[in-house]
């Protein structure tokens, strides 16, 4: 019974040491480091309405947004939308986009890993502001739009004062 408790402690103590290391881990170094081009099909079901704030930027057509368009994106919301307010990101960067340096010869493998993108299909809802006025709102995902390379537009949630 003793050897029994022993073998199990150490088996808890493993799997949560494990669970541990694994929650520390960032997107790019869990599972296989390199993905398939894949397609964009159809139209976005989750994530295409508004679930925390009251403003909201949705894309409009598919596309690849990468990390640091996101980053630039929530950089800008947040500088002009300072006074108060929250926001809320609705997109993450989990798949990895491979590239070979300029003047490598043909084969010897996949190239490393460059960068990251999260896949948006239309409707998808990228950003979300609320706790702020819809002028401020407004302006601030006018200018995180710039940002990114997709055509998008500004919604406001249904019980807010208007709806664009």
């Amino acid at each position: 019974m003793a050897a029994l408790t022993r073998l199990f402690r150490t088996t808890t103590t493993t799997l949560s040491s494990l669970a541990r290391s694994f929650a520390s881990k960032p997107s790019n170094q869990m599972g296989y480091p390199k993905h398939h081009k894949g397609r964009i099909h159809g139209i976005c079901h989750k994530g295409d309405r508004i679930s925390f704030g009251s403003f909201a930027l949705q894309a409009l057509e598919p596309a690849w947004i990468t990390a640091r368009q996101i980053e630039a994106g929530r950089r800008a919301i947040t500088k002009i939308a300072r006074t108060g307010g929250k926001l809320w990101v609705r997109v993450f960067p989990d798949k990895p986009v491979t590239g070979k340096p300029a003047g490598v010869r043909m084969g010897r493998g996949k190239g490393g890993v460059e960068y990251m993108v999260a896949v948006v299909k239309p409707g998808r809802v990228l950003y979300e502001v609320g706790g702020v006025a819809e002028s401020v709102a407004k302006k601030a995902i006018a200018v995180a739009a710039s940002k990114m390379h997709v055509r998008t537009r500004f919604i406001a949630e249904r019980g807010s004062a208007s709806s664009s």
